[in-house]
């Protein structure tokens, strides 16, 4: 995903800055990390109070398998619900979400 169309996501939250991390993007917003770009989908920041929303929207939590044989590693960064991409207002609501929960973490 390109920046401008990220930058457009965030925009209910104001300005982001985007930084390439481990082959995907990390987002911030004043200094927080806030959410993930991995293989073109972002992934937005949860914690126990927001996690459940995400879950109740149908978003899924990412997850990844490490080593070899290893189980695998549930992240705090959950997919976002679809109806956020055809509206603004819900897309801004889910990044405000997630920005509280950057600055709980």
């Amino acid at each position: 995903m390109d920046n401008d169309a990220i930058e457009e996501m965030f925009e209910g939250l104001g300005p982001v800055t985007i930084r390439r991390m481990f082959g995907g993007k990390g987002i911030y917003h004043h200094g927080r990390i806030l959410a993930l770009e991995v293989d073109d989908e972002i992934l937005l920041k949860a914690d126990g109070e927001t996690a459940p929303a995400f879950e109740e929207a149908g978003g899924r939590q990412w997850t990844y398998v490490g080593r070899k044989g290893s189980k695998p590693v549930r992240m705090p960064y959950w997919s976002i619900p679809e109806d956020a991409y055809d509206d603004p207002d819900i897309m801004a609501k889910w990044v405000r979400l997630a920005y509280e929960a950057a600055l709980r973490a």
